[in-house]
């Protein structure tokens, strides 16, 4: 399922916002003119990585620390271990497409 998000240009550089789709709480990244899709729940201690700050390509979970590569999910730090889901995202004519798979 491909679902329409937000404009490009709405999406703060450096930044997460948390977008929530069904039972899928989702934090979106724009860096430069890539956008990434990640779950917003660290696997190490459910806090936001929406809310976390940006590094290149990770995010620092702002609980305990724990660094989550943006493209992958994989966690580059302890104290999480597990990876945390990500999502496809496109960009289509200015606008950010988010696809879940069909449940």
């Amino acid at each position: 399922m491909k679902l329409k998000v937000t404009p490009f240009d709405e999406l703060p550089r450096d930044r997460g916002v948390r977008v929530i789709v069904g039972d899928h709480r989702i934090a979106l990244f724009r860096v430069g003119d890539d956008v990434y899709a990640i779950g917003d729940r660290c696997s190490h201690a459910e806090a936001s990585l929406s809310e976390g700050e940006v590094f290149d390509e990770a995010v620092e979970c702002p609980r305990h620390g724990s660094e989550f590569d943006l493209r992958t999910g994989e966690p580059a730090s302890l104290p999480a271990t597990s990876p945390v889901p990500t999502y496809d995202v496109t960009v289509e004519d200015g606008t950010v497409y988010l696809t879940l798979e069909d449940q």
